[in-house]
């Protein structure tokens, strides 16, 4: 679900996406060549996807992904798993997301 992003919001900065990945679902590696994001972990865990591996982050985790860095996620747990993007400049990540229910698609 995009809390904040260019469209509902006069910042032109930053969208702030509140994520939810279901049991058993994986966002695949991929990179943002222009903008980096944080990701706070908010309840949950997960495996981080990164370039050499992969690497736990759970509830009060937060990482930074620079311009170009390779990260995906993956719930491995039985519980859904939730955290906060901020990407910055921003992206309209409307595609990827079911504005309904704030979940991945997958």
């Amino acid at each position: 679900l995009q809390l904040l992003n260019p469209k509902n919001s006069s910042s032109k900065r930053v969208t702030i996406t509140r994520v939810s990945v279901q049991p058993g679902f994986e966002q695949p590696r991929h990179k943002h060549d222009a903008s980096e994001q944080i990701w706070i972990a908010l309840s949950g865990s997960g495996l981080l996807l990164l370039e050499n591996g992969e690497k736990p982050f759970s509830s009060g985790d937060v990482v930074r992904f620079e311009d170009g860095d390779i990260h995906g996620l993956k719930n491995d747990s039985q519980t859904v798993f939730e955290y906060i993007s901020v990407t910055s400049p921003p992206i309209d990540f409307g595609y990827a997301y079911k504005e309904e229910n704030g979940e991945c698609r997958g």
